[in-house]
């Protein structure tokens, strides 16, 4: 059931009118409603890999139970390193097993010899990243003492497998929204109003923006060798939109529905391609899964306070580690060893956290230091992105010695004016609400309710022009 689907649309306002008029004077019945509508999500994809998210569930809550009630270290650290052991193995094996074998067989031939090896060809069960992430976390932090185990099943499963944000984030903590889960809610009407203009961004993202990137984005890299210079430019630059509109775009409509019954998620981008250098950017980009390697990897392994030889280990684990996590590909390597590179000069010049506050925050245009800095910083993200988005090194290598020809200062053959203009207007929006918890968040407090009203009834418009036809999320596939 996809956010831009006509079933979505459906089940979300039924699914409101039964949590608040049905279920709001009891606690436990909401929140059984929420598992159940969680469950009912998840298996509109496929059923069977619903058993895998239960099993994974209830794991992580009788160890979270046993690490807690268990005295002795030697004993927790054995429930502790079986739920970790047990998680990552599922992982693994459903999302890597069959790229280190054939890495390995590939390997092999290259030096003359020729195997046959097993593969599982099975498909990844959508939402495994995410949800294996959440139950990770908690496991650390019950181990860590930082939180006490959940006693009330049905409560961790709400937080592990709550709809909104079960198959594509932000990935929560068990610090932040079992409380949450845990507390009663009241219908509050601007958290819902407010959630409402977030969905409408969302899907403004996703099926006006990102939706019709892809088109021009699908085609010229896959057939880069057939295209100018200026056009490959052009194709690198619409996927750096595609990806932004589609993956922020999911997160501004899980936040925004999650408002709908309460309960506040994690902010997961903060208008990141206005960032003034890479650290920035990180700080912007993916938040969740950026404090989660931080907290969870970078910061046990010593962070920054150990001599310089570790400050580059870590840091080039974290970035390798976050690569590898969105997808079993060596480009996906690439693009974490990329970033890190990056980043580098900033954490061994110790400028990592001087860009803490967002650009311009009381001017209404940036500084042209400012603007510089956003420039380059952009550049090296547009880069970076050709990595992610090739299907191979080969592939990218490829895509980037085509844009260094002459053609790089021709008119590009791919320039679709309506598109362009589109995406002008909705970097101007954002530019106007980067003060905001999201692009609209300002913007529907401030103005003539007239030209508020027009600007939404506009942006419906264009949603009912683009979205006839259903596409996928790009983060799905994590």
């Amino acid at each position: 059931m996809l956010f831009n689907s006509f079933s979505f649309a459906l089940f979300v306002p039924l699914f409101f009118l039964l949590y608040w008029f049905v279920c709001q004077k009891s606690l436990k019945n909401q929140n059984a409603l929420l598992l159940l509508a969680s469950y009912f999500f998840y298996s509109c994809w496929d059923w069977r890999f619903l058993l895998l998210l239960v099993f994974s569930t209830a794991l992580d809550y009788f160890l979270g139970l046993q690490i807690a009630k268990t005295v002795t270290d030697k004993y927790r650290k054995i429930w502790f390193y079986s739920s970790i052991g047990i998680n990552l193995s599922f992982l693994g094996g459903f999302k890597y097993f069959d790229f280190f074998v054939l890495s390995f067989q590939n390997l092999l031939l290259k030096i003359g010899f020729t195997v046959d090896v097993f593969t599982l060809n099975i498909i990844l069960p959508i939402g495994i990243s995410f949800y294996t992430f959440h139950g990770l976390s908690y496991v650390i932090d019950v181990y860590k003492k930082r939180i006490p185990s959940e006693k009330n099943f049905v409560d961790y499963a709400v937080f592990v497998s709550y709809f909104p944000l079960l198959v594509a984030g932000p990935i929560e903590r068990a610090t932040h929204l079992l409380p949450q889960i845990k507390r009663r809610r009241n219908f509050n009407y601007d958290q819902a109003v407010s959630g409402l203009y977030q969905i409408v961004w969302g899907l403004f993202k996703k099926i006006v923006i990102a939706d019709n990137c892809a088109h021009y984005v699908n085609e010229l890299f896959a057939n880069s060798s057939q295209y100018s210079g200026s056009a490959l430019v052009m194709g690198a630059l619409f996927f750096t939109f595609q990806i932004y509109g589609d993956f922020s775009g999911y997160s501004d409509i899980a936040l925004g529905v999650s408002r709908l019954f309460g309960i506040e998620l994690l902010k997961n981008f903060a208008f990141p391609y206005f960032s003034r250098d890479i650290a920035e950017f990180w700080r912007r980009w993916h938040i969740s899964l950026s404090s989660w390697f931080k907290d969870y990897v970078y910061i046990p392994l010593g962070g920054s306070k150990g001599g310089r030889w570790m400050q580059i280990r870590n840091t080039f684990i974290v970035f390798l580690l976050s690569g590898f996590w969105h997808g079993a590909n060596w480009t996906f390597l690439i693009w974490g060893f990329l970033n890190a590179i990056y980043f580098l000069p900033l954490l061994l010049t110790k400028k990592n956290r001087v860009n803490l506050e967002i650009v311009a925050k009381h001017r209404y245009l940036p500084t042209w230091k400012e603007s510089i800095q956003m420039g380059i910083t952009f550049v090296l993200t547009v880069f970076a992105w050709i990595f992610f988005r090739a299907n191979s090194i080969t592939s990218a290598v490829l895509y980037i010695k085509g844009i260094f020809k002459k053609s790089l200062f021709s008119v590009p053959e791919v320039r679709p004016t309506f598109l362009i203009i589109l995406i002008v207007g909705f970097l101007l929006v954002e530019w106007l609400g980067r003060k905001g918890h999201f692009a609209l968040d300002h913007f529907r407090k401030v103005g003539n309710r007239f030209f508020r009203w027009s600007f939404v009834m506009l942006i419906l418009v264009l949603l009912f022009i683009f979205g006839k036809e259903e596409q996928q999320f790009i983060y799905f596939q994590f």
